[in-house]
């Protein structure tokens, strides 16, 4: 059987996805992610390369995958009253793992009412697949020198699902996409911490959206400084982009930024349990949780040589979180206390 991919792009778009394409199920040569592996730039990430092997081939996932059905979603939304926000723009909203997962759910009630039976594997970004190489081959974008997928249309504002399939379709991507960064050199240049090296790879253990969501330690001290603008993950390598300078704003409810996203640092640093389960909770900010938000807020305080959180700096010095206690003294310092 060979499926319309007419047909599948319409269900696609019904189940609210902005961007459709497809590519073969073919196996994704291993260097560029063995060579990413190797040089340790996944950090303490470790279950990336515990499953390195579905990764790079689908059909792990899904015996006698033929097709791989690359889904994007624009969530960039107007900056309003969050545009100074140390929140990264993609978590300001509900988490995108759920509506992402509403929308793949959406896809497969519809596609098997029409197919039953059709075997099939959907996944956001929490499963082993490399979501952004299926994009790039479905001709959706290329990956660009920042490690980000970027569409013609969207630029890199986009949020990445797949669903994998045992038959083939009859219209698959030909060429890969242009690559449009060219001699740009900004987002490498621009990056806080020097994050981003050559090959079109990001140094985790470098990059701010790893410390500040998976580090579950103290962040090391040559990256403190770096944290004055952003609590939780950053956007400049993408904000710098050239590609993006004509965003398109989404009108979707479920990206719009909720409470959390008008919070400055001090107001993030001082929440109390209760007032971070208030404001949090159905965030992305949920993955740092409550002490790693906090602790998070500590740096960037001092990070930004902030004198008007003296009094709060102190007060997390004695904070009961170790992690807290340390990002506090460490800020104290900055402020010559």
């Amino acid at each position: 059987m060979i499926l319309s991919s007419d047909a599948l792009e319409a269900l696609a778009h019904a189940a609210g996805f902005d961007l459709v394409g497809f590519a073969r199920a073919e196996p994704i040569p291993p260097e560029h992610l063995g060579e990413w592996l190797a040089a340790g730039m996944d950090a303490d990430m470790d279950w990336l390369s515990e499953r390195a092997a579905d990764r790079l081939d689908v059909t792990r996932l899904l015996p006698g995958a033929k097709t791989v059905i690359a889904l994007a979603c624009n969530y960039h939304r107007p900056d309003e009253a969050t545009s100074g926000s140390p929140i990264a723009r993609y978590a300001r909203g509900r988490d995108y793992h759920y509506t992402l997962r509403d929308r793949l759910r959406a896809l497969r009630r519809t596609l098997l009412e029409q197919h039953p039976g059709l075997p099939n594997f959907a996944s956001v970004d929490t499963g082993p697949v490399m979501e952004k190489v299926w994009a790039a081959r479905a001709g959706l974008g290329h990956v660009g020198k920042n490690g980000c997928l970027i569409t013609e249309k969207y630029g890199s504002w986009v949020l990445l699902a797949t669903m994998i399939l045992t038959e083939e379709v009859d219209r698959y991507a030909g060429a890969l996409p242009a690559d449009r960064c060219g001699t740009c050199h900004l987002c490498i240049m621009s990056c806080p911490t020097d994050a981003i090296v050559e090959g079109r790879k990001v140094d985790a253990r470098k990059c701010l959206s790893y410390q500040t969501i998976e580090n579950e330690g103290d962040v090391p001290e040559p990256i403190r400084p770096a944290m004055a603008e952003w609590v939780f993950g950053c956007d400049v390598c993408q904000v710098v982009c050239p590609l993006n300078r004509h965003p398109v704003p989404t009108e979707n409810a479920r990206f719009a930024p909720r409470a959390v996203a008008e919070l400055g640092a001090r107001e993030l640093a001082a929440l109390t349990p209760e007032r971070y389960q208030e404001l949090v909770a159905g965030t992305p900010l949920g993955r740092a949780k409550y002490d790693g938000l906090r602790r998070n807020a500590a740096y960037a305080l001092g990070a930004a040589r902030d004198l008007g959180a003296a009094a709060l700096l102190a007060t997390l010095a004695e904070d009961p979180s170790e992690r807290v206690r340390t990002a506090a003294r460490w800020a104290m310092a900055q402020l010559g206390g």
